[in-house]
C-alpha cells in the first residue's frame, strides 16, 4: 500500500507543474514586454550567459525552433566548476554586442554532453560554442582560433566569437 500512495503524491507532483508550466505560457503571450514582472523561469536556463535572452531547454527543443524560426542556433557547451567556462561565460555576459547580437540567435546552453556526435566534432571539451544552420548543419566552417580545438574560446577571443556571430547569420542570407 505504501508504494501506492507513493506514486500518487508524484503523479500530483507531475500535474502541478505541468499546470503551472502551462500558465507560464498563457502569461507570457498576453503581457508586453515592457512589463518589469518577468516571469522567473528563462533566467534560469541561461545559466548566467544573459539572462535577459530567451534560452531553449532542450537541444531538441533548439532544433525544432531553428528549422521553423529560420535563425541559426548557437550552442555553448560549459560546465558550472570549470574555471575557463566561468570566464568566458562572465566575458559573454558582459559583452553589450554579442547579447544583442544573440537576440537574433536560437539559444542553448548545455552543461551535460548530448547524445548527438555532430555537437562534439573534434572531442567533448568545455567551453566549446558550436552554431548550427536551420536545415539542422552544424558549422564546421565557424572555429576559433585553436587549432587542437576548434570551438574553443578564451576571454580574450570575445571580438572573434563576435564576428563568428555575424558570419553564422550572413551564412544563413547567402545560403537559403
Amino acid at each position: 500500500a505504501m508504494e501506492k500512495s507513493y506514486m500518487s503524491v508524484f503523479l500530483l507532483l507531475v500535474a502541478i507543474s505541468c499546470a503551472l508550466a502551462k500558465d507560464v505560457g498563457k502569461k507570457e503571450t498576453k503581457e508586453t514586454k515592457e512589463t518589469t514582472t518577468k516571469p522567473k523561469l528563462p533566467q534560469t536556463l541561461s545559466r548566467g550567459w544573459g539572462d535577459q535572452l530567451i534560452w531553449t531547454q532542450t537541444y531538441e527543443e533548439a532544433l525544432f525552433r531553428s528549422k521553423h524560426s529560420n535563425k541559426p542556433l548557437m550552442i555553448i557547451h560549459h560546465l558550472d566548476d570549470c574555471p575557463h567556462s566561468q570566464a568566458l561565460k562572465k566575458a559573454f555576459a558582459e559583452h553589450k554586442d554579442i547579447q544583442q547580437l544573440a537576440e537574433k540567435f536560437i539559444l542553448l546552453n548545455l552543461v551535460y554532453e548530448t547524445t548527438d556526435k555532430n555537437l562534439s566534432p573534434d572531442g567533448q571539451y568545455v567551453p566549446r560554442i558550436l552554431f548550427i544552420d536551420p536545415s539542422l548543419t552544424v558549422r564546421a566552417d565557424i572555429t576559433g582560433r585553436y587549432s587542437n580545438r576548434l570551438y574553443a574560446y578564451e576571454p580574450s577571443d570575445v571580438s572573434l566569437l563576435y564576428s563568428n556571430m555575424q558570419k553564422a547569420l550572413k551564412l544563413l542570407k547567402t545560403e537559403l
